[in-house]
């Protein structure tokens, strides 16, 4: 019995690595029943562990009820530590239009999700392919790629195949480029189907120092929306966003 007793705590430990690594696999958050079920423990153990790992700091959990790295596990200067500062401008931008919101960040030559704010409303896209490979097929990536000088945005396509997500995804090189460098009135990138059938994106940058990302929102495809509304929508949120970007500097 004394050993058994002197094992929990070990046990106890390793189910919370384990939980930690199953958070940490799902960069827009996932809810307590997938992580239990990623991480190989019943619900009622998996909700008492997140729990604490969120009280601690190790977790944060998100309006929908999913669970992100905290800060604890980020490091001062981190996309992640830096959400809890500019998500109100994220939130604020979701109940504008009534379209999830999403942020990325271009971090060791990868465009990273940093933080998704979603509503009964305003429903994320399904992200049925992970972002890292998806970066040309959604504006928000299109977005940040356009911003990257020559030398980073070669590296960047050649380490990544255009895959075909849908009939509309752009597959060519050069067709990507030309429309990365086609001139418009504002900064605005858009995806029209180009990663979910029936879903359309709209994005634009956000710069602080030498963090470069993109903001962006979620439509289905055929609802009726105001371009130049939500074009300065965005750009306004974008500001804010890179303000608050700016006090970590």
């Amino acid at each position: 019995m004394g050993d058994r007793a002197g094992h929990a705590p070990i046990t106890s430990v390793q189910h919370a690595f384990r939980l930690m690594e199953a958070v940490g696999a799902h960069e827009s958050g996932a809810p307590a029943e997938r992580l239990a079920r990623d991480a190989g423990l019943p619900l009622d153990g998996a909700h008492e562990l997140l729990r604490s790992l969120t009280q601690d700091g190790y977790l944060r959990r998100l309006d929908d009820g999913g669970y992100v790295l905290g800060a604890k596990l980020h490091g001062g200067h981190s996309a992640q530590d830096l959400v809890n500062r500019i998500r109100p401008a994220l939130a604020a931008l979701r109940d504008d239009l009534s379209a999830a919101a999403y942020l990325t960040f271009y971090e060791d030559g990868e465009i990273r999700i940093a933080e998704i704010v979603d509503g009964p409303k305003a429903p994320k896209v399904d992200l049925w392919v992970g972002f890292k490979d998806a970066g040309h097929a959604t504006a928000l990536g299109k977005c940040v790629l356009r911003e990257l000088d020559d030398e980073a945005r070669r590296d960047y396509l050649a380490r990544h195949a255009l895959a075909d997500l849908t009939p509309r995804t752009i597959t060519h090189r050069e067709e990507l480029i030309r429309q990365l460098e086609s001139s418009t009135s504002a900064p605005v990138m858009m995806d029209r189907e180009e990663y979910d059938l029936g879903t359309t994106c709209i994005a634009v940058p956000v710069h602080s120092g030498n963090r470069l990302g993109s903001l962006g929102v979620s439509f289905r495809a055929d609802r009726m929306y105001r371009t130049r509304h939500v074009t300065e929508s965005l750009l306004a949120s974008a500001n804010r966003v890179s303000r608050g970007l700016a006090l970590d500097l």
